[in-house]
């Protein structure tokens, strides 16, 4: 019987993390055979981030009917939570790392999910299209918080103007917040769509996360990682280790069960997001480092993760 248990726990796990691990591999031999190149990747990502998965965020959210029962307190939670870690995060490399633009590098890479693909794929594999009613409210009130606190310490580390207008200006144009902004409103104030309209939206959702993932796979550059391993490591373990554990834990000491505790828990064991990166680039930081912490985490993540479900499973709290 125990090993029956045991059996269904490695079951349910695998099934999160192995139709990830499948695509992303594809990704990586498409972009080897040239089937798909940096072009597409580029065009492909923009499509992603700026039309599937908004669409994708707003048909899940806009189905979904809020009521005194939608728990905004997981959301709220998270965002004191990942607060609380990256100024802990801040304060812990400050002793080992003496270089405050590398420290900052480090610092986001390891706090930094890549939510709205990986995170949200870790979730749908794991509960299905329900679980966009609790997902989809974590992702846009974490992912503002991400882009404030991205901002903030890459500016200080990086020597960047970091002004609440342009912190604002970046928030406000976010295509993610905006299509749950809108789907908010849209829930809220009983507006509905015409049915035509779902379903072309729906061929666009359900493009979003094979593609996000196939561009992820294939923009793994695994010639990075020759240089700047122990730092790498370092913001690695936190991303997919202290994180995880932390936020999980503390949203198991508050009374989160089952989907919510799972939310909390494959959201922030995703790896670190590829927009830690292009900041990095886009201000001049250690942009080889950046893309070093990226491809650890995606590639460790999917056993961690699995690690981390089997043992919430078997304990029953997912």
């Amino acid at each position: 019987m125990a090993l029956n248990n045991f059996l269904d726990v490695l079951v349910f796990s695998f099934s999160i993390t192995m139709p990830i691990f499948l695509i992303l591999v594809l990704g990586v031999a498409l972009y080897r055979i040239r089937i798909i190149n940096d072009n597409f990747i580029d065009v492909a990502s923009k499509l992603v981030f700026n039309v599937t998965l908004p669409a994708l965020l707003f048909i899940s959210i806009s189905k979904t009917e809020l009521s005194s029962n939608t728990d905004f307190s997981l959301v709220i939670y998270a965002i004191v939570a990942v607060t609380l870690t990256y100024v802990a995060l801040e304060l812990i490399l400050s002793i080992w790392i003496s270089d405050k633009a590398e420290r900052a590098v480090l610092a986001q890479g390891a706090f930094r999910s890549n939510m709205g693909i990986i995170g949200l794929a870790y979730c749908v594999n794991a509960y299905g299209d329900e679980v966009f009613a609790v997902a989809s409210i974590y992702l846009g009130g974490v992912t503002i918080l991400f882009n404030i606190l991205s901002v903030i310490g890459l500016s200080r580390g990086l020597g960047g103007n970091a002004n609440i207008k342009s912190i604002l200006k970046g928030i406000a144009k976010n295509p993610l917040i905006i299509a749950i902004m809108a789907a908010f409103a849209s829930t809220l104030t009983g507006i509905t769509l015409p049915m035509t309209l779902y379903k072309a939206g729906d061929y666009f959702a359900q493009m979003t996360l094979p593609l996000a993932l196939l561009c992820a796979g294939a923009s793994l550059s695994f010639k990075s990682l020759k240089s700047g391993m122990l730092g790498a490591m370092m913001a690695s373990a936190g991303k997919l280790v202290f994180i995880p554990f932390v936020l999980t834990y503390g949203g198991y000491l508050l009374g989160y069960r089952g989907m919510e505790l799972g939310v909390l828990f494959l959201m922030s064991s995703a790896p670190t997001a590829s927009a830690s990166y292009i900041m990095v680039r886009a201000m001049n930081g250690n942009s080889a480092l950046a893309a070093n912490i990226i491809v650890i985490t995606t590639i460790v993540s999917l056993i961690t993760t699995s690690i981390g479900v089997s043992l919430l499973r078997s304990f029953n709290l997912i």
